[in-house]
């Protein structure tokens, strides 16, 4: 698990914003994701975006994934209402590949990933306002993952209140049997 903080910029991300937001604000937020998963939350795939903002995902696709790695073209957007809140899971294996590199836009939140098979088991990750996330090997298989609620968010002992958050998700494609 990496978090690397101030990826983008305030600008770069005004623009990513400036192009979601007019399309997420149409969608009500749904109470409960098909997997119960998710709570409080609007999502869209996107495939087409502007050139300043191709520009921002291609800086992180080549950051996160190694060059002859198959990419899903579609990217996933997730839209959380301040007090909505993902609860632990590990990604389908059907539906994305060994690599998940998130940008974390509006508000700073806690992740926490927690043991698979010893759930007492726990590290948390401040990913601040603007920072990328990359989870690949032990850290995306072996750990579910989780965004805290409001009540729940600290880091180190600090609370990390979590407003609105927007997270700009890239995925590889899932291996496939031969």
């Amino acid at each position: 698990m990496q978090v690397l903080p101030n990826f983008i910029t305030t600008e770069e991300e005004k623009s990513l914003i400036e192009e979601i937001d007019p399309y997420m604000r149409r969608l009500r937020y749904e109470q409960l994701h098909w997997d119960d998963a998710i709570h409080n939350y609007r999502e869209t795939e996107k495939s087409k975006w502007n050139d300043r903002n191709i520009k921002i995902l291609n800086r992180i696709q080549n950051r996160a994934f190694p060059k002859d790695m198959s990419k899903i073209s579609l990217v996933h957007v997730l839209d959380l209402a301040p007090e909505g809140w993902i609860k632990p899971h590990v990604d389908s294996i059907k539906f994305c590949g060994e690599i998940i590199a998130g940008l974390s836009l509006l508000t700073d939140s806690v992740m926490r990933l927690r043991m698979l098979d010893n759930e007492t088991l726990y590290k948390d990750f401040l990913l601040p306002r603007r920072s990328l996330y990359i989870m690949s090997g032990t850290a995306r298989y072996d750990y579910n993952h989780e965004i805290l609620k409001n009540e729940e968010s600290f880091f180190e002992g600090q609370h990390i209140p979590k407003d609105r958050r927007i997270s700009v998700i890239c995925r590889c494609q899932p291996q496939r049997d031969t």
